[in-house]
C-alpha cells in the first residue's frame, strides 16, 4: 500500500513539474513574441515536440509565422515561412480535428498570399478562405474570432468589388458582444481579436 502511495505521489509530482515546465515555456514564448518572433515560433515548436497531444504549441508557432508573413516582401522568404507554418497547422490539425481556431489560422495563411499578390493568388485562394470561414462558423457560430475574421474577409472582398461594407459592421458588433463574455478554456487558449474588432468597428462609424 505504501509503495502504491509512493508511486502515486511520484506521478503527481512528475505531472506537476511537466505542467510547470509547459507553463513556463509558453509564457516565455509569448514574451519573446513581441521582441523576437522567430525565436518565439521556434520555442513554441520545441514545446510542441514535448507536448505531442497538445494543439496549442504548434498553433502558436504557426500563428507567429503567419502574422509576420503579412510584412514580408520577398517571395522566396515568404514561401519558405508559410510552408513551415502550413506544416505546423497540419500538426495542430492532426491533434485537434475540426477545431475552428485552427481553421481560422488556415484561412489567415491563405490571406497572406492574397494580400501579397491578389492578382496571382486571389482567384484560387479567395474561395478557399471563404469556405474555411463558413466551415468554422458552422462548427462554432458563437466564436467571436470566427465572426470577426469572417466579417473582415467579407469587408475586404466587398471593397475589392466596390461594394458597400456596412452590412458587415453588424457582425463586428456581434463579435464584440461575444468577446465581452468569452472565457478561454485555459490561459493559453486563443483569446485574441477584441482589440482588432474595436478598430474595425471604429472604422465602420467614420
Amino acid at each position: 500500500m505504501k509503495r502504491l502511495l509512493l508511486i502515486a505521489l511520484t506521478l503527481i509530482s512528475t505531472i506537476g513539474v511537466a505542467q510547470s515546465n509547459y507553463e513556463k515555456g509558453m509564457n516565455k514564448a509569448f514574451e519573446l513574441w513581441g521582441t523576437n518572433p522567430v525565436e518565439a515560433s521556434n520555442l513554441f515548436e520545441r514545446i510542441a515536440a514535448a507536448e505531442k497531444d497538445n494543439w496549442l504549441p504548434p498553433y502558436y508557432a504557426a500563428q507567429v509565422l503567419i502574422i509576420q508573413g503579412f510584412e514580408i516582401k520577398d517571395k522566396d522568404k515568404l514561401d519558405s515561412q508559410l510552408k513551415k507554418a502550413q506544416g505546423l497547422i497540419n500538426d495542430a490539425t492532426a491533434i485537434s480535428k475540426g477545431n475552428p481556431e485552427i481553421i481560422i489560422l488556415q484561412a489567415l495563411l491563405h490571406t497572406v498570399w492574397v494580400a501579397y499578390d491578389g492578382a496571382t493568388y486571389g482567384m484560387t485562394l479567395a474561395p478557399k478562405v471563404a469556405a474555411l470561414y463558413e466551415q468554422a462558423a458552422k462548427i462554432d457560430p458563437n466564436n467571436p474570432r470566427v465572426i470577426l475574421n469572417k466579417a473582415e474577409w467579407g469587408m475586404g472582398s466587398a471593397r475589392f468589388f466596390g461594394q458597400d461594407t456596412t452590412p458587415f459592421c453588424k457582425d463586428i458588433e456581434r463579435a464584440l458582444e461575444l468577446f465581452a463574455n468569452f472565457k478561454p478554456e485555459t490561459p493559453f487558449h486563443p483569446n485574441w481579436g477584441k482589440e482588432r474588432a474595436e478598430e474595425v468597428l471604429a472604422s465602420c462609424r467614420k
